[in-house]
């Protein structure tokens, strides 16, 4: 298709692109814009000091890219909080902002709950487990949306070889967007399969965009967003940035699996919600999987139910604040 040769050519960029950060810095200032980074956890205290630290250093000390960085916890078990506030980072539980609601556990709230706590004009969001955490990560993000003021969203990719106890193998992620999301895209909103990791976790939009959006909490929430703001603005909304290599952990396939579950409920509203397609049945919220024990195969059952936020610019309190 001539449009996505097109948009492929002129809205894809390396993160070199962007790495003279003091001319960055100038060019945001001259724009008055602000950028708030935040690092949605759970559980991640191997990691999170590491890019707690070299954030703040690089981004806010070095050059004042980043206005402020914060951590939004879904309420980890081991030392996640302790660790990211003693390295320098404001840390809130999720549960914790906006109180009134009721509680959610998911990533997606989250980043929902972010445009709330946060006060920038452009969120950035970097997951917490990325072993091999550069400020790449964030200024090849940002740097489209300073300089191009027709970009509204952009996404990360990456290679993404797989940290394993036997080292890095140099193959492997990515799984789930080959297998269900770039199917699904291809059929439905082929222009959407331009975008090379559509579930990648970083990502740096406006703010006035993601106000005016929904947030399912949970696994579904990066297909919803790019939906969302191509049914709204179209294609040449989006931009994304090559960041070389993601080193991160690995995740069994059961975990994939409820992940796709998740996927598929939102990808299915979607549809519905923009008319295309009806009479869609109830879905069924349990997901049946098997494991192997000795010489039995015992049931494990998930309920996996892809609430939704409204749009953050329809609260009250937000509203007021």
């Amino acid at each position: 298709m001539k449009k996505i040769d097109n948009w492929l050519k002129n809205n894809t960029y390396h993160h070199s692109d962007f790495s003279d950060i003091k001319k960055m810095v100038e060019e945001k200032e001259k724009r008055n814009l602000t950028i708030s980074l935040c690092i949605p956890t759970l559980n991640e205290a191997k990691t999170i000091g590491k890019e707690v630290v070299i954030f703040k250093s690089e981004l806010m000390n070095r050059y004042p890219l980043v206005d402020e960085r914060v951590v939004i916890d879904s309420g980890s078990h081991d030392e996640t909080i302790k660790i990211a506030a003693n390295f320098g980072a404001d840390t809130y539980l999720a549960s914790e902002i906006l109180p009134n609601l009721e509680d959610r556990r998911g990533k997606g709230e989250n980043l929902w709950k972010a445009i709330y706590q946060l006060k920038g004009d452009i969120i950035v969001y970097v997951d917490a487990d990325i072993k091999n955490i550069h400020p790449r990560f964030v200024y090849g993000l940002v740097g489209p949306l300073i300089y191009r003021n027709e970009v509204q969203y952009v996404k990360a990719f990456y290679d993404r070889p797989l940290a394993s106890s036997t080292g890095i193998r140099p193959s492997g992620g990515g799984r789930v967007t080959e297998i269900l999301t770039r199917p699904l895209f291809s059929i439905f909103f082929p222009e959407l399969s331009a975008i090379i990791q559509p579930l990648s976790g970083e990502y740096a939009v406006r703010r006035d965009i993601f106000e005016a959006i929904s947030f399912p909490i949970g696994y579904g929430v990066e297909t919803s967003h790019l939906i969302d703001v191509y049914m709204k603005l179209g294609l040449d909304a989006f931009a994304q940035t090559d960041l070389d290599q993601r080193v991160h952990r690995n995740q069994e396939t059961r975990s994939l699996g409820k992940m796709s579950f998740g996927i598929l409920q939102t990808f299915f509203n979607r549809l519905e919600h923009y008319g295309m397609t009806t009479q869609m049945p109830e879905f069924h919220k349990i997901l049946r999987q098997f494991q192997a024990r000795d010489n039995e195969f015992e049931l494990i059952e998930s309920e996996i139910v892809e609430f939704e936020r409204p749009p953050m610019i329809s609260i009250p309190e937000y509203i007021k604040k």
